[in-house]
Order: C-alpha cells, then sequence, then structure tokens
C-alpha cells in the first residue's frame, strides 16, 4: 500500500537521467558508514501542488539517531547550515525557515525504518532549490550529527495539470451530475473548486437550478484527493455550451479545464422550401433537424412530378450530387448539384429519422436559363407576298420577344401582325414591297440577360421600265433614257448599239431604280428598244423617239423650201412638156435627130420613175405622176 501510495504521488514528478545503472533511485553514497540513497538526478514539479523528495539512508551501529533534518541551500555552498533548515523530525520549527513552516513532513514518521523522503506541499517556484539531509543523534555517548554530502536537486515550474471533469451521458429532461477532480494528492490546503457555464455566444455564468457539493477523500494521513460534484437539469439549450471546472489553490494558482456539453434531444425541423438557381451555378439544398444526435437525412427526386404515382430516386454521391454534413449538433445535409442545368428543375423530396421518427418535406427547384434566340422563316420574299417569320426563346422563366427594325426607333406594328406567344413572337407582314426589306432584328428581355440575333428580309420583283423613259433627237444627236426598277437591280441593254462602236452610256443606281443613258450621233430613229432583266424576268419597251422642238421647226422650214422648189421645177417641167410634144411633134418630119432631141427623148422614156429629194438626213420621193408630164 505504501509503496502504491508512493507512486501515486510521484505521478507528477520527472527525474531526469533515470537510467544510472546503479538502481532505479540511484548510486549509494556512504562516508564513515552513514549512507545516503537519493533519486539520481533532478525533480521537476509545478506550482501549487506537491513534490516527493524520495530518500533512504544507514548509520553505524554505535551512532544513536534522533532527529532528521533537511535544509535548503544554494548549489554553491559545499554545506547548507542550520539557517537553511526547513524540516526538523523533531516537530521543533524554530529554526525552520519561515515559508517552509507546515508544508515539509515526512513520508514515514518513525525514523527508525530508515525511510528520510519528505513531501513538500503548496509548492512556489521559490522552492526551486538543492536539498540536502542531516541525521542528528549521539555517538559513543557524545551529541554529534552527520551531514551527507549527497544533494537533490528540485525544479518548480509553472503549473500546467488540469483538473479531470467527467460527464455523464446527458439526455434532456433528465437531472445528471457531473464531477471535477483537482489534479495532485497533497496533504496541503485544500484548493477552491468553482463552476462556470458558457452557453454558446453567452458569457460565462452559473447554471440556473444547479447544485455543488466539495468533498475531500483521504488517500492518507499525507495524502487527500478534492473533487466538486454539479447536479443539474440539461436542457436543449445546454448542448453546445461548454462547462469549465476551476481550481484554485494556495498563492492564487490557478487552473481549470473546460467541456463541451453534449445533451441528447430534439428540437426543431428546418427544411429549404422553393429554391431556384440560375443556369450554371450550384444548386443546395439544406435539410436539417436541431437535434442530438443527428438524424439520418435522405434526399429525393420525384422525377415523374407526381407525388402520388411519381418515381423517387435517392441520389447518390457518385451521380451528379454531393451529400455533405454541416454540423453534427443540427442534423444537417446538404444537396449540392453543381453547374445546374435544367434538367435538375423539379421537386426534391427530404426524409429525416430520428429516434424512429420520419418527416418528409419537399422543395420545388427551378433553374433559370435562356438560350439564344433563333428566327425560323424566309427571309427572301417576292413582291406582294407575305413575310412571315417566327423568333422563338427557350427559357424559364419565358421571355419578352420583340421585333424591331434598323433604322427605326420603336417596335413593328403598322402593316404588320405579331402574334405573341410564351417566349416567341411571330412577325407577318402580307403585300411585301420593297420597303419591307432591311435588317430586322429580334430581342428577347429575359430577367438574366437580354440577348439579340437578326437576319436580312430580302423583297425581289420582277424589273419594270418605267414611263418616263424614252428618246430624243437634237441636232442630230440620239439621247436615249431607259429607267428601270426592280431587286435584285436589273441590268439594261440597248439592242441597238449592236451595230455601232460610237456611242457613251451613262448608268446611274438609287436605291432599286437604274437610269441608262445613250448617246448616238447621226441616227434618228422613231423608236430605240430598251431591255431590263434580272434573275427574276426579263422587260422589254420600244422608247419612242421626240423630236426637240427647234429642230422640228428648223425642218419644217427646210422642208417647205424643197416642196416650193418641188412646184417650182414641176411647173417649169410642166411648160417644156407640152412645149416638147410639139417641138417633137415637128422634128419627127425632119429627117436626122440632134443631140437635144435624143435628151428630150431619153426623159420622155423615163417619165414613169419617181424622183427622190434628200436634204441633210431627210428623203421625200415624188411620184411618177407627178415628176413627169
Amino acid at each position: 500500500m505504501f509503496v502504491l501510495i508512493w507512486s501515486t504521488l510521484l505521478f507528477s514528478v520527472r527525474v531526469s537521467d533515470a537510467e544510472t545503472g546503479y538502481s532505479a533511485w540511484g548510486p549509494t553514497s556512504c562516508s564513515y558508514g552513514f549512507c545516503n540513497t537519493l533519486v539520481e538526478g533532478d525533480i521537476t514539479a509545478e506550482v501549487g501542488l506537491c513534490v516527493v523528495i524520495p530518500c533512504s539512508f544507514t548509520i553505524p551501529y554505535s551512532f544513536r539517531l534522533s532527529t532528521l533534518v533537511w535544509s535548503k541551500c544554494e548549489s554553491t555552498k559545499p554545506r547548507c547550515g542550520d539557517v537553511d533548515m526547513i524540516f526538523n523530525s523533531r516537530g521543533s520549527s524554530r529554526k525552520v525557515q519561515v515559508g517552509f513552516t507546515g508544508r515539509v513532513s515526512l513520508l514515514e514518521s518513525d525514523v527508525s525504518q530508515k525511510n528520510c523522503s519528505i513531501i513538500i506541499s503548496d509548492l512556489k517556484e521559490s522552492d526551486s532549490g538543492t536539498y540536502q539531509l542531516r541525521v542528528n543523534g549521539h555517538f559513543n555517548g557524545y551529541a554529534d550529527g552527520f551531514t551527507f554530502p549527497q544533494r537533490t536537486t528540485v525544479h518548480v515550474k509553472g503549473l500546467s495539470q488540469k483538473p479531470t471533469v467527467t460527464i455523464p451521458p446527458l439526455t434532456e429532461g433528465r437531472p445528471a451530475t457531473l464531477t471535477c477532480t483537482a489534479p495532485g494528492l497533497c496533504s496541503g490546503s485544500e484548493p477552491t473548486i468553482t463552476w462556470t457555464w458558457r452557453g454558446r455566444g453567452e458569457s460565462d455564468a452559473h447554471i440556473p437550478g444547479s447544485i455543488t457539493a466539495l468533498m475531500t477523500e483521504n488517500v492518507a494521513a499525507f495524502a487527500k484527493r478534492s473533487r466538486s460534484n454539479l447536479t443539474f437539469d440539461p436542457s436543449a439549450e445546454h448542448h453546445g455550451g461548454n462547462i469549465t471546472c476551476t481550481v484554485n489553490f494556495r498563492g492564487n494558482v490557478i487552473t481549470e479545464e473546460t467541456k463541451t456539453l453534449s445533451v441528447t434531444y430534439v428540437k426543431e425541423v428546418r427544411i429549404t422550401r422553393n429554391t431556384s438557381v440560375k443556369e450554371g451555378e450550384t444548386l443546395n439544398l439544406t435539410c436539417s433537424v436541431e437535434s442530438f444526435p443527428p438524424s439520418m437525412i435522405t434526399w429525393t427526386k420525384d422525377f415523374d412530378q407526381n407525388i402520388r404515382n411519381g418515381t423517387e430516386t435517392t441520389l447518390q454521391n457518385d451521380t451528379f450530387s454531393n451529400l455533405l454534413n454541416d454540423t453534427e449538433e443540427r442534423g444537417t445535409a446538404t444537396l449540392a448539384i453543381s453547374n445546374a442545368t435544367p434538367e435538375d428543375s423539379g421537386q426534391y423530396i427530404c426524409t429525416l429519422t430520428h429516434r424512429n421518427n420520419t418527416w418528409k418535406e419537399s422543395v420545388n427547384v427551378t433553374v433559370i436559363y435562356m438560350r439564344d434566340p433563333v428566327i425560323t422563316g424566309d427571309s427572301k420574299v417576292k413582291g406582294e407576298d407575305v413575310l412571315n417569320l417566327t423568333c422563338s426563346v427557350d427559357s424559364f422563366p419565358p421571355s419578352l420577344v420583340v421585333w424591331t427594325k434598323l433604322g427605326f426607333n420603336t417596335n413593328l406594328h403598322n402593316g404588320s401582325v405579331l402574334q405573341n406567344d410564351s417566349g416567341s413572337s411571330t412577325l407577318i407582314i402580307p403585300d411585301v414591297t420593297a420597303e419591307h426589306s432591311g435588317h430586322y432584328i429580334c430581342t428577347a428581355q429575359h430577367p438574366d440577360r437580354i440577348a439579340t440575333t437578326f437576319t436580312d428580309v430580302t423583297v425581289t420583283w420582277f424589273s419594270k421600265i418605267l414611263k418616263n423613259s424614252g428618246c430624243e433627237v437634237q441636232s442630230g444627236v440620239l439621247t436615249c433614257v431607259c429607267i428601270s426598277e426592280g431587286f435584285p437591280l436589273p441590268a439594261i441593254k440597248w439592242p441597238l448599239l449592236k451595230d455601232h462602236t460610237a456611242y457613251s452610256i451613262i448608268t446611274t443606281v438609287s436605291n432599286y431604280t437604274v437610269s441608262s443613258t445613250v448617246i448616238l450621233k447621226g441616227r434618228s430613229n422613231s423608236s430605240v428598244e430598251c431591255v431590263s432583266d434580272n434573275e427574276n424576268g426579263e422587260a422589254k419597251e420600244k422608247l419612242i423617239t421626240r423630236i426637240n422642238s427647234s429642230e422640228l421647226g428648223e425642218r419644217n422650214r427646210k422642208a417647205l423650201i424643197i416642196w416650193m422648189r418641188l412646184w417650182r421645177w414641176r411647173l417649169i417641167k410642166r411648160i417644156h412638156c407640152v412645149s416638147d410634144r410639139y417641138i417633137m411633134d415637128k422634128q419627127q418630119e425632119m429627117p436626122r435627130p440632134t443631140a437635144k432631141r435624143e435628151l428630150r427623148l431619153d426623159l420622155w422614156q423615163r417619165r414613169h420613175e419617181p424622183l427622190i429629194w434628200t436634204v441633210g438626213q431627210m428623203t421625200w420621193t415624188t411620184p411618177a405622176s407627178i415628176s413627169h408630164c
């Protein structure tokens, strides 16, 4: 029993250089028959506790022992003196240092047992130093004594040992008792033990309604154990809080131990509801029950969106979801779906089980997304047909779709029919014309973003030659202008030019109209053909030649002179004709003809041929009935 207690006392003692090769205590030192055995190396102890200096001795047979004396002095002194005394086995404290009075005692009070071990309680840092043993008695009838040269060095450091806090299982509503045991088995002053409780986010306080009791257990005459009991009723509010036991030794040496309380309870169920997330983000669904121990939680998805007849599939970690346990105290499970897609929308079910009780809660998840708008329909139409374009957007929530035309500040409405549906809009324009060609823009407005797309509408029609086309002659120069419209833009051809090399052509273009001007000298055609064609077809038109008014007056004057000359010649010719007939009749009677007669005879024979007169570029033909007799 003594060895067991001594081992317990030495629990807080650390001995340096323990392996000496002599004994567990160290070598025995003898001189003149006085032998002493101490622990080899230094002894380390802590403030506020106690330290045991193990010691045994033997004395010569002729020496009669009366007292044991322990002293503490500096290691530089060759031997401790009376002023360094800290303990006298006779109990006399007259010469004992004041600071050690009542703190030092023998482990074995019977000195005849040759056990000189002492225990020093209520340690202070100033207790560090070297300790030396002296025996006093009588040698051969004379008072004498012997101081053993061997010493023990003690180092006292700050207190590091903590009290031991014992907590039984705690259940809400059931009283429980907590125990705090002070460190060390010392016979010194009893420590003060206090309890404090700190809730989450609160300051230290005493637990309301708690009862504390301080108890001291004597292990031996020189050793005792101090403890304190705390009895209270645990609740959910105590769960997660910290309970602290503080032990205050003599000299205001304090040590404490803090434990976290775990109380079994069920308090409140919390389920995440109606959550929405943007596409590509992470969807986090948290299902929690404030309970301890934590509840078992599973997530399932109703893929058929029908609770009564739907198929529920448990979400696994190795698929597209991650189940994360947040905090054990709250019994929390988080379903994390990274890079959410529209397919992740739906109804999710959280099932919680705690102490054979089950709860089910559902949450509707919507994924907000938007695809780029798409335009369908034929953007190339013929004139007077119907333009039908549809712009649709796959999104949630549905997007607002608006049609606009480049160059117009407002939405399309005049002359247009808009058929709007959820996430789409149809643009209908009947009887399209050239003005309906252009850049049409579809704008989709979504809470997440705004997206646009466009299409170029082309209205095609046959080429047509306009009425203001025509030709004009002035000063012998023919100028023809052919104006045509159509889409694609038509090309103008002049068949007249295939036989000419000297001409000039001027072509101008405005929007969907092309104008071609040809200039040609020496022509006065009454009509000129213009040919206009594009990929839709060909148009031909004979352009009427108009004569310039001044040119026409000059021509009329020249024609009048020619006709006057013609009628003058006719009159003279008529006279000659009558005269020639007479002469010819007379000359028929003459024997030989003359040269003049032969000429007149020739004219007479050609009298039925017409006369042709040419003035400038104009030609007149005189009938034979007018030119001859």
